[in-house]
Parts: structure tokens; C-alpha cells; sequence
């Protein structure tokens, strides 16, 4: 009887632990809003939460592939009125340590799709590489 009652407890302990600790899918969840929300409220201090400081963004342009430092990049964001668009996370892949995940930013004529690659880096989820497509609606 007390061997029962005692496996009872340390099973209640263990799921509580494991129900009080978000899970990697949410924390990935976290740190793509932040890209998402400090990219809309043009919020440069929320949005560089997401990005390792080494992070790159690879895209094309007219004038062809352009490789850049994301923070960089971004760093270089106004503070203005919130950007009219509606952030939605596509899909969110987990392999271990490393993910990735599509995200569609949709403004009235057109949708940004980046694809994030994302590493859990001592403990945080933190893009590493960004690229993306602006698909005209």
C-alpha cells in the first residue's frame, strides 16, 4: 500500500514538473512572435529576441541573391504606426535541437513567406537563418 501511495506521488511530482515547463513547440511559437509582433509594432528591440546575433537573411532581388546579417538588416526599422498585416505561423518543424518554420505576413496585396531555421542555443530557440519569398496576391 505505501509503495502504491509512494509511486502515486512521485508520478503527480513528475507530471507536474513536465505540465509547469513549456514545450520546445511553444518556445519555438515565442520566438517567432517576437519576430512577427516586433516586425509589425516596427519594435526593433522585440523583434531582435528572435535572431542569433550571427543570423543571416538570403533573398533575391532584381538585381539577384543578396546575403545579409538579419539584425543588420533590421536594425534600420522606424518606429511608426503598426504595420497593417496579419502574421500566422504556417508550420513549425522539430527535430531535436533544430526546427524550422514557414510563416505568412499578409498585407493587402501581397504576403511575405520567410522560412526560419531555428537552433536551441543553451537553453533558447533563436532563428539562425532566414529566407523569403514575397508572393503577390
Amino acid at each position: 500500500m505505501m509503495r502504491n501511495i509512494l509511486l502515486l506521488f512521485l508520478t503527480a511530482c513528475v507530471f507536474s514538473t513536465v505540465n509547469a515547463q513549456e514545450s520546445d513547440y511553444q518556445l519555438i511559437e515565442k520566438t517567432l512572435n517576437y519576430y512577427m509582433e516586433g516586425g509589425s509594432n516596427k519594435d526593433f528591440e522585440t523583434l531582435k529576441k528572435a535572431f542569433h546575433d550571427t543570423a543571416t537573411m538570403k533573398y533575391i532581388t532584381k538585381e539577384g541573391y543578396k546575403e545579409v546579417n538579419a539584425l543588420e538588416f533590421f536594425s534600420g526599422m522606424k518606429p511608426g504606426p503598426r504595420v497593417d498585416r496579419v502574421n500566422r505561423i504556417a508550420e513549425i518543424t522539430v527535430s531535436g535541437h533544430a526546427a524550422n518554420a514557414r510563416l505568412e505576413l499578409e498585407y493587402e496585396d501581397f504576403t511575405f513567406v520567410d522560412f526560419m531555421n531555428l537552433l536551441k542555443i543553451d537553453g533558447e530557440w533563436k532563428i539562425v537563418s532566414k529566407i523569403f519569398y514575397k508572393r503577390v496576391d
